[in-house]
């Protein structure tokens, strides 16, 4: 892989596009190092790291720590994920979004527009949200109307930037410029959770446990990254057969290809959903002022706190980690529903002459994928579920609280193949067109 990249440093747009992203990386964490104007950063700060469940801590992590210091892209990308899935799955139920989606690139065009306007709502919406709440905490000093506004302007146009230089790389860099803005946050909070577990059970240890603990923590960052590399390559291909046909005077199709099924067809959404469906409640809590709550809400913000996982001594806390393995499956079923239709794959086969050997076209066809699907998707998902509560489990037993884990290591995993893939397949273009010209 690495012998890809300098290779591809020698194509000079290749090179230019790879400056371009390295240019706008960097503006993303100098802005992260802006404080919102009106907030107390110290006060701020001492106040996260107060609170001890993690809700804040999954969204911490998206924004590469800009939340907890309290800077101006506090929000990060997260409006920008959240409008595009809504907008993702508005599609399925309003027949006009269909319709665009259907277009081809004007039908795209309208949709992202939407996006864009639906991110601004949601940043707007958020942003008044933190300084509401954290204002009737005290955690903005001398709150007025005033402040407020600076401060919800502040975040909403950090955010809204995000999602400017987000497309900019998209359009003039390599890849999916969202996917590496959320790289970048997750990467900058890596160097920091390191640091965390080599203080807490590596330094001051004698050389046998100290050096045992640091090759088992080796041995897991390496294993979740194999296992979500075999996750994201794994796919079922269906072998599909197209009919000779006669067009003029001549014979055409005939051949044969395949409709590759990944196994993680839904990627890591089902892991985000579930994540935030559960933090949700506890976020709520710490707005109202109720975090430290007692009874039957105290014990239900217990159950949903990834943390209290894993305990021995409170095995109640354990119903949350049943729910969270659930709503993961759930999450995988459900959005592969939306964005893989099977009785449309069968019917586009049966128009074109396609057919799967051994399926007659139409509806068994569709049964067939039907069938396929329900295998492999909750294969994905028991991968999903392994690689995300595996941190968990250390988090709980050990007491080894990161801010990353299977959740980040997917997207890093996933985002960096996919930029290496889009670099390969630019340089087979520029040699395509290489040989063309000569």
């Amino acid at each position: 892989m690495f012998r890809k990249i300098m290779d591809a440093f020698k194509v000079q747009d290749i090179r230019r596009r790879m400056f371009f992203i390295l240019l706008c990386l960097i503006i993303i964490r100098l802005g992260c190092q802006i404080p919102v104007p009106g907030v107390n950063r110290d006060y701020f700060a001492e106040w996260f790291a107060a609170q001890s469940g993690d809700a804040f801590n999954f969204f911490d992590a998206f924004t590469g720590g800009s939340f907890s210091s309290m800077s101006i892209l506090a929000l990060s990308i997260t409006p920008y994920i959240t409008a595009s899935i809504i907008v993702q799955l508005l599609t399925i139920a309003i027949p006009a979004l269909e319709e665009m989606q259907r277009d081809g690139e004007d039908g795209r065009k309208k949709l992202t527009a939407i996006t864009r306007y639906l991110t601004v709502g949601l940043s707007l919406f958020e942003s008044i949200a933190m300084a509401v709440g954290f204002g009737n905490q005290g955690l903005i000093p001398d709150m007025d109307f005033a402040k407020a506004v600076v401060v919800v302007v502040s975040l909403t146009a950090g955010s809204s930037f995000l999602m400017w230089i987000g497309e900019q790389i998209t359009e003039k860099g390599i890849g999916n410029g969202i996917s590496m803005v959320l790289l970048i946050n997750i990467l900058s909070r890596v160097p920091n959770d390191l640091t965390s577990l080599y203080e807490q059970f590596v330094k001051g240890k004698t050389i046998a446990r100290g050096g045992l603990a640091a090759i088992i923590i080796i041995a897991i960052i390496v294993a979740l990254v194999v296992l979500v590399l075999i996750l994201n390559g794994a796919q079922r291909n269906i072998p599909v057969q197209y009919s000779k046909k006669m067009v003029g005077r001549r014979m055409v199709g005939g051949q044969s290809t395949h409709i590759p099924l990944k196994v993680n067809t839904a990627g890591v959404i089902p892991v985000i959903f579930a994540s935030s469906i559960m933090s949700f409640p506890s976020i709520i809590a710490t707005f109202s002022g109720h975090r430290n709550a007692t009874g039957w809400f105290g014990t239900l913000l217990g159950i949903l706190n990834s943390n209290n996982w894993f305990s021995i001594t409170h095995p109640i806390y354990n119903v949350g980690l049943i729910l969270y393995i659930v709503l993961v499956i759930f999450f995988a079923y459900f959005y592969t529903s939306i964005t893989f239709n099977p009785l449309e794959v069968a019917d586009n086969m049966k128009k074109q002459g396609g057919f799967i050997p051994g399926i007659r076209p139409g509806k068994p066809t569709s049964d067939y994928l039907n069938k396929i699907l329900s295998y492999i998707i909750f294969i994905g998902a028991a991968g999903l579920v392994i690689i995300a509560i595996i941190p968990f489990f250390f988090n709980g037993v050990f007491n080894a609280s990161v801010s990353f884990g299977g959740t980040s290591i997917i997207i890093i995993v996933g985002v960096i193949l996919e930029t290496v893939k889009q670099i390969e397949s630019m340089m087979v273009v520029r040699n395509y067109k290489g040989f063309l010209n000569s």
